[in-house]
């Protein structure tokens, strides 16, 4: 009770501090997505708090070394599922803060607080936790997987020259499912790029095969921007299914997969639930990876196949830079899908 109150001017100081970063990487097209800002925020907020929760109060030319790993120590043993204590993390928070501290320090014409960049240098596996090296090596399917996902998604459509009465009914919610698993697997989409296409996504238009999309529009959501991606056959066959499907049901809105016949987008849970249900009615474990290894293995198919990296991060959406991790494992790779 006794504790000493940080003064207003503090909290001030480091709000405007971080604010008036975000304006300047703002007003220099650095920073464009207001999910990012969003992210960068909330970490300063997490840090400005307890800074200012301390007693006495660490104000930004206060900040040391000792202060900063006190403030990693205080979140061993909470339950998080932000990777709060990975070193990636770590290396990105701390990068921020000293961001804040040099971007503070030139406006107000005072003398540079290194204590962020100190504390980094003292920690070498923090330091090096972005060198291509460390990523993991991502998780892929096997041939004989591939081959009997495949078999499994592509049984939700019917088959030339059979009757559809002929084959096993399934819910529009199955079609939508199997169809929304093979786009990642053949399209190489991530389940939030699937959550955000809409009706205007599938182009068949140019394509070899009348009506069957070829490839997709991928729109801008979040931290991800507008792209294209190419869409294997059996995949494309399986979307043209689907399409017929979901206008026969009379679905509404402009979201390909809905989550209602209203239109509602479906959301994150619910889909990953979906996935998972399919992938262990196709017969895949459960090891980690979950449905991130089909969008890898499309990653790797093309690569084996001779698209140069640069092509296939702009498939994915990504740097060209984290392509490497998959380079590291191409030379096991056989062209499946």
């Amino acid at each position: 009770m006794f504790d000493e109150m940080p003064a207003p001017g503090q909290h001030h100081e480091m709000t405007q501090a971080f604010e008036a970063w975000i304006a300047d990487q703002r007003d220099s097209g650095l920073m464009r997505q207001d999910a990012s800002v969003a992210v960068y925020r909330d970490m300063w907020e997490a840090f400005a708090g307890w800074c200012l929760g301390q007693s006495p109060a660490v104000g930004l030319s206060s900040i040391c070394p000792a202060d900063l790993q006190a403030f990693q120590d205080a979140r061993f043993g909470r339950k998080t599922s932000d990777l709060s204590l990975t070193p990636r993390h770590a290396l990105r928070l701390m990068r921020l803060i000293d961001r804040v501290l040099r971007h503070h320090a030139a406006r107000a014409d005072s003398p540079v607080n290194t204590a962020a960049a100190d504390w980094i240098a003292a920690h070498p596996k923090v330091r090096h936790a972005d060198a291509p090296d460390t990523d993991p090596l991502p998780e892929y399917l096997a041939v004989s997987e591939a081959r009997r996902l495949i078999a499994f998604l592509s049984a939700a459509r019917p088959r030339p020259g059979a009757s559809r009465d002929a084959q096993v009914q399934m819910t529009w919610h199955e079609v939508r499912n199997r169809t929304s698993i093979g786009l990642q697997l053949g399209a190489g989409l991530t389940p939030g790029d699937v959550r955000a296409l809409t009706l205007a996504s599938p182009v068949a238009q140019g394509g070899r095969v009348r009506e069957r999309p070829w490839k997709l529009h991928v729109p801008a959501y979040g931290n991800s921007t507008a792209r294209e991606t190419p869409v294997a056959p059996w995949a494309g066959e399986l979307l043209q299914h689907w399409l017929r499907v979901r206008a026969e049901a009379g679905m509404g809105g402009e979201f390909l997969f809905p989550s209602t016949r209203t239109g509602k987008q479906w959301q994150k849970p619910s889909q990953y639930e979906s996935a998972r249900r399919v992938l262990e009615e196709a017969g895949m474990d459960s090891r980690e990876g979950g449905s991130f290894r089909l969008r890898h293995t499309f990653a790797l198919r093309q690569l084996r196949r001779g698209t140069s990296p640069e092509q296939v991060a702009r498939w994915l959406g990504i740097e060209p830079a984290k392509m490497k991790r998959y380079e590291r494992v191409l030379p096991g790779v056989v062209d499946v899908v």
